[in-house]
């Protein structure tokens, strides 16, 4: 477990993979002996918030906590937002371009299973891409105006809201794709299907990247499916009933 009066730099090294965590906090390196709660005070993070997403990544049965549920929901989206930026601007494109390297291959039938991947995650960043575009463009902000409309308890806002919106969070849920079982699926055809005869320790950093993708995209949707839903239908249920 994580705490508060741990050493920063003590988390990083206990778990290297939480450092692009920490990253999407805007917290830089060079943070000395500093704890996680001097750090967080430092960036004007709340601890406790910091706190529940580190955790929730460092132990698959951590997550969720009853914490999750009393902070507002404008700084669970503004951290989704975070990690969406840093699947589309750094881990999509890292792995894009570890596989271009193995298509120069000069083993024919390595070329083509590795190109029939290549096309597999293209896909794959596409749907990811859609996917990111319709939560950012349609989702959160009705999320962060219901929240608002929700706290304020105005009738004229909520009448305002009711007339402006024809989407229920459950519209969301019903189409909310499972878009870590493609990584899953590239993954089976890299360990089974490709015998490399050359840059056999790329594949494996390939390997590593899908796999580091996947969880990490697996608990950013447990955080919308199993906090950020839930909440948002008992908004629902007191503005709509």
């Amino acid at each position: 477990m994580i705490r508060s009066n741990i050493k920063m730099a003590d988390v990083i090294i206990q778990n290297h993979h939480l450092l692009a965590i920490i990253n999407r906090f805007g917290i830089k390196l060079g943070f000395g002996e500093q704890t996680v709660a001097e750090v967080c005070s430092s960036y004007n993070i709340p601890v406790e918030f910091f706190l529940e997403i580190v955790n929730a990544f460092n132990d698959p049965d951590f997550f969720p906590k009853k914490n999750m549920y009393s902070f507002p929901l404008s700084l669970i989206i503004d951290y989704l937002f975070k990690a969406h930026d840093y699947y589309i601007n750094v881990k999509v494109p890292e792995i894009k371009g570890l596989i271009e390297k193995v298509t120069k291959t000069k083993d024919i039938k390595t070329q083509k299973a590795v190109l029939l991947i290549q096309a597999f995650f293209n896909e794959y960043a596409d749907q990811l891409k859609k996917h990111i575009k319709r939560e950012e463009e349609k989702v959160y902000p009705y999320i962060l105006e219901l929240e608002n409309v929700f706290d304020s308890k105005e009738q004229n806002k909520i009448n305002e809201f009711k007339s402006k919106y024809n989407f229920r969070i459950d519209d969301y849920a019903i189409e909310h794709e499972d878009i870590e079982e493609k990584l899953y699926d590239i993954k089976n055809l890299i360990i089974k299907y490709i015998s490399p005869k050359d840059n056999y320790i790329i594949y494996f950093k390939i390997l590593g990247q899908l796999a580091h993708l996947e969880e990490d995209i697996n608990d950013h949707s447990e955080m919308e499916n199993k906090v950020l839903i839930p909440r948002v239908r008992i908004m629902e249920k007191a503005i709509y009933n």
